[in-house]
């Protein structure tokens, strides 16, 4: 492994919540702790649930707090909810969410479109949020600020990587324990991911903790190469591939997680995920979505022979 990049990467799970509310069928609460139980058991140690918006608007997330109560009975799981308000925030830390994660579209029409706010508007959700937190003593429980639609935008087109920084150093002023950027519709490329990636961690230092790419022109894998580059350590991902944003045309398809921890075990860049485990994981899940658009090429093409694990969880 090249001495540029580090020795273990985080990979999160956000099909659960990113991946199910996309569909339009309502999955049962079991298959959704099913498939808790199982990511964890691969090694699985942080998860996006749930999102805690209201039931009419979004009926696939209903039962949002039982979903997080169980996944909170897993040990050292870091249990991440996303919230679009102060109101979800505080239904979220009831249920006993560890992290909260605020969308903040980069994009004027997108924010619109997804949550009828202002990017602006956003920032003063995050200072809402954290004085929440604050006042109800909700100790260890972290404000992530998602910055979307960052590297563009299918409502608005461009997206300039000055609003991005400037949304970054807000929502960190706000009170924002940490940020993380999306490429939302699948508009970056790893030259443009390289440059603003080096930017905001310029500006953030480590409280920019995270990348979400969407494989929608298939340079998914590559722009988490260029994150790498970058000193950026931990992605979200979606087993099967599953996800996008309903707001955001064209915008279908998260990265595989099993694409992603393949690339990064073979890279030597340990995940503490037991890939074979979580192959297991992926087959159950395909199983349970039936007619579903699924995409991951590791597990259609299977494991290289030579492939060699070490350093992951046992399953």
């Amino acid at each position: 492994m090249s001495d540029l990049f580090q020795t273990h990467a985080v990979v999160r799970e956000v099909g659960l919540r990113d991946g199910l509310q996309s569909l339009q069928r309502v999955m049962p609460t079991e298959f959704k702790q099913q498939w808790i139980q199982r990511a964890y058991e691969a090694g699985m140690r942080e998860i996006e649930v749930a999102s805690f918006v209201p039931p009419k608007l979004l009926p696939q997330m209903a039962d949002a707090a039982e979903v997080v109560a169980f996944a909170c009975s897993l040990p050292e799981l870091l249990v991440v909810s996303l919230v679009p308000n102060a109101k979800g925030a505080e239904r979220a830390i009831a249920a006993g969410a560890q992290q909260l994660i605020l969308p903040i579209s980069a994009s004027y029409a997108h924010s619109m479109a997804n949550v009828r706010k202002t990017p602006d508007d956003m920032i003063a959700e995050v200072k809402a949020i954290c004085a929440l937190r604050d006042g109800q003593t909700a100790h260890g429980v972290t404000v992530e600020a998602g910055i979307g639609t960052a590297f563009g935008c299918a409502l608005q087109g461009s997206v300039s990587e000055a609003e991005v920084l400037r949304l970054a150093e807000a929502a960190l002023t706000a009170g924002a324990d940490c940020i993380s950027l999306a490429d939302t519709v699948g508009y970056a490329d790893p030259a443009y991911v390289r440059r603003l990636f080096r930017q905001v961690k310029a500006l953030a230092g480590d409280r920019f903790i995270c990348g979400h790419f969407h494989d929608t022109r298939g340079l998914a894998l590559a722009n988490i190469y260029a994150s790498l580059e970058a000193g950026v350590a931990r992605f979200d991902a979606s087993l099967a591939g599953i996800g996008g944003c309903p707001f955001a045309p064209g915008a279908t398809g998260n990265v595989a997680t099993e694409d992603v921890v393949f690339m990064l075990e073979q890279m030597g860049i340990s995940t503490g995920i037991n890939l074979a485990a979580l192959l297991d994981v992926r087959q159950y899940v395909g199983e349970q979505l039936q007619g579903e658009c699924l995409s991951g090429s590791i597990y259609t093409a299977g494991l290289p022979k030579h492939f060699s694990q070490t350093g992951a969880m046992a399953s």
